[in-house]
């Protein structure tokens, strides 16, 4: 399991992500210079304190622009109504339009 630097690096990173754009796991993981430690991203934004501890990661999404199968903050549909809520456009697949709202960091 990752470490707690890792954890603290890869919330640092996400707490840039604007409102209104995703990030995907690697995407996090590259921008932290590890880019081979996507799902350690996802352990840490599973880990994380959320919102409420100034960590938004539900703006954190597979590359496909799939959502967390089990979202840990409130159930697997708290994390869409979220990111609709902040503007974030789906496709008919369910999935978030990545080319429309993925974050340009």
């Amino acid at each position: 399991m990752a470490d707690e630097a890792f954890f603290q690096r890869a919330y640092d990173i996400v707490r840039q992500i604007p409102r209104g754009r995703v990030a995907t796991y690697g995407q996090v993981a590259r921008m932290m210079g590890e880019p081979r430690k996507a799902r350690f991203v996802g352990f840490a934004m599973h880990s994380s304190p959320g919102m409420a501890g100034g960590v938004p990661c539900h703006r954190v999404v597979f590359a496909d622009g799939s959502l967390a199968p089990g979202f840990a903050f409130g159930g697997p549909g708290q994390q869409r109504r979220i990111l609709q809520e902040e503007g974030v456009g789906f496709l008919p697949s369910g999935k978030v339009d990545m080319r429309r709202f993925q974050w340009e960091a």
